[in-house]
């Protein structure tokens, strides 16, 4: 991946007329409000790590699999998030990783972590890159200098068990090469978060990720059989039974610990089928109120969509007028059809289950209230559902500011909470100066609640946009926190929202996590700055 972007430059897109006229005339947004990047201006921070140091770690993982070259440390200075590719275009001067390392085997993690207790160098492992809440950031802590460590040798299928259903993969793999090893066995395990051209399965399992398909598959967490991590003070081999009785789960004390404890190696995870066939439809409701009691009956009743979202008033207008067009020119020919809000669904399966589920959820969305669009919608959707991060790309380049933030909470909660997080997302913008189009889709559903996802566009103001957009982040969360939702739903704690994890567990929640911290890694080496309050 390019440092200043999501995806690559051959991903790169150029936005349309109408998202040009719409940031132009809603947000008075053009290019030359943008700031650049200039890659010439970039400059790492130099190593703290010593000639001998490195000697050291060449012995443990071998001379090809260390080093402390700009090159290699830059892209792993940051995440992806609005902020870290907007202080590549705003403070070229980087604090980077003193050096990277990529271990071979969980020998090689153990004796780094055991080479890093007694030098004190930190260790931020490292997967895809792609966490946006200051996962990443090479914070020493304690430490006199701190290693990414880099798990791509980690990419293979260890073991496929067919008759169980379950599959052991290493935590490097990303989610299309585990669809490609999974696929040559019939299998597919169905995790697609929008990371997914880039995330790795090691990430989905320190981060708790929610997938697109999780109405249908479940959450990450929910797949995690077991997963190996290995800490500076031993592996722990999480997970032995499908259930089990024998005191608390370690599974859920090492899932979305974030490599605070330790570096996951390895997950094994429950898989599936490849589906035989996936059905698509497209329903409008007149408002998103009537929407949402919809999913929920949908997900109370368990009539079984694998994909299922919402989006509102906001993002449904924005979505007609740019990314899915064609919707747009059939809602103007049928007044029925226009306005409101979209929901897209997908059923996957046997030919037999699939059609039995999309008949069953269709019914349920006709009695309350919706007008079916057919399937093109939903098709649409699915065929570029992964292109939201690179469009982001190029709002910033021509002088957006646009980022996302997500929640969950009950149902009976989702309305105010909605509310005031919009109204706290408005209120700061605007107050920065610059309008903004705050959009919201109900990303993953449950029979007691659901997640609501925001994308939020304005334009970037002053000399530091990145701050412009923290302040409203900031807001965000003291509604979030005040509403009773959950400050982070599918993309972590990290850094970001550390400030707020003791409003959600409790003081004494925090205790019991620093025992455990202070237990499987009593130096401090594991990821500090990250988590843990």
């Amino acid at each position: 991946m390019d440092l200043s972007r999501w995806g690559t430059a051959a991903e790169a897109t150029e936005l349309s007329e109408s998202i040009r006229a719409l940031l132009r005339d809603v947000l008075g947004v053009t290019a030359e409000t943008g700031r650049t990047f200039d890659p010439s201006a970039v400059t790492a921070s130099p190593s703290r790590l010593t000639d001998a140091d490195l000697a050291a770690l060449a012995d443990i993982v071998g001379p090809d699999d260390v080093s402390a070259d700009d090159a290699q440390r830059l892209p792993r200075a940051r995440g992806k998030s609005t902020p870290d590719l907007l202080a590549w275009r705003t403070r070229p001067a980087v604090d980077c990783p003193d050096a990277v390392v990529a271990p071979g085997d969980d020998d090689e993690v153990a004796a780094l972590l055991d080479w890093c207790t007694t030098e004190k160098v930190a260790v931020v492992p490292f997967g895809g890159g792609t966490s946006v809440v200051g996962g990443l950031d090479p914070d020493t802590g304690t430490n006199r200098a701190v290693l990414s460590v880099d798990l791509a040798h980690f990419d293979g299928l260890e073991s496929i068990d067919p008759e169980s259903g379950e599959a052991v993969l290493g935590a490097g793999v990303t989610g299309p090469r585990a669809e490609e090893l999974l696929g040559e066995h019939g299998f597919s395990l169905g995790h697609f978060p929008q990371s997914f051209p880039y995330a790795t399965l090691g990430g989905y399992a320190m981060t708790r990720s929610s997938g697109q398909s999780s109405a249908g598959y479940g959450r990450f967490d929910e797949m995690v059989r077991g997963l190996t991590v290995v800490t500076p003070v031993g592996v722990i081999e999480a997970g032995r039974a499908p259930a089990s009785a024998a005191g608390p789960d370690l599974r859920q004390w090492l899932l979305g610990s974030e490599g605070a404890f330790g570096v996951c190696t390895r997950v094994r995870v429950r898989i599936h089928p490849v589906p035989e066939v996936v059905r698509h439809e497209a329903f409008r409701f007149p408002d998103f109120a009537t929407g949402a009691a919809a999913l929920r009956a949908v997900e109370q009743q368990g009539t079984g969509p694998t994909v299922i979202r919402l989006s509102d008033e906001t993002e449904t207008m924005v979505n007609l007028a740019t990314a899915t067009e064609s919707i747009g020119e059939r809602a103007a020919d049928d007044e029925d059809r226009s306005g409101g809000c979209l929901c897209l669904c997908l059923f996957e399966g046997t030919a037999a289950h699939a059609g039995s589920r999309h008949a069953e959820t269709r019914e349920v969305m006709i009695a309350h209230g919706a007008i079916s669009l057919g399937a093109e919608p939903a098709q649409s959707w699915e065929h570029g559902r992964f292109g939201a991060p690179v469009l982001r790309d190029a709002l910033l380049d021509n002088g957006a500011l646009v980022e996302t933030l997500e929640t969950a909470t009950d149902w009976s909660r989702l309305p105010a909470l909605r509310a005031a997080v919009t109204e706290a997302l408005t209120t700061s913008l605007e107050a920065s100066g610059t309008p903004a189009l705050v959009m919201c889709h109900i990303s993953h559903v449950y029979p007691t609640g659901a997640s609501l996802y925001f994308t939020v566009v304005a334009g970037q103001r002053g000399q530091d946009p990145a701050a412009q957009w923290l302040d409203a982040k900031r807001a965000a969360s003291e509604a979030i926190v005040a509403a009773g939702g959950t400050i982070t739903h599918h993309h972590a704690v990290g850094v970001d929202h550390r400030p707020y994890l003791e409003s959600e567990i409790g003081e004494v929640g925090l205790r019991m996590l620093r025992a455990v911290k202070n237990a499987v890694d009593p130096h401090g080496v594991c990821n500090p700055g990250t988590l843990i309050p």
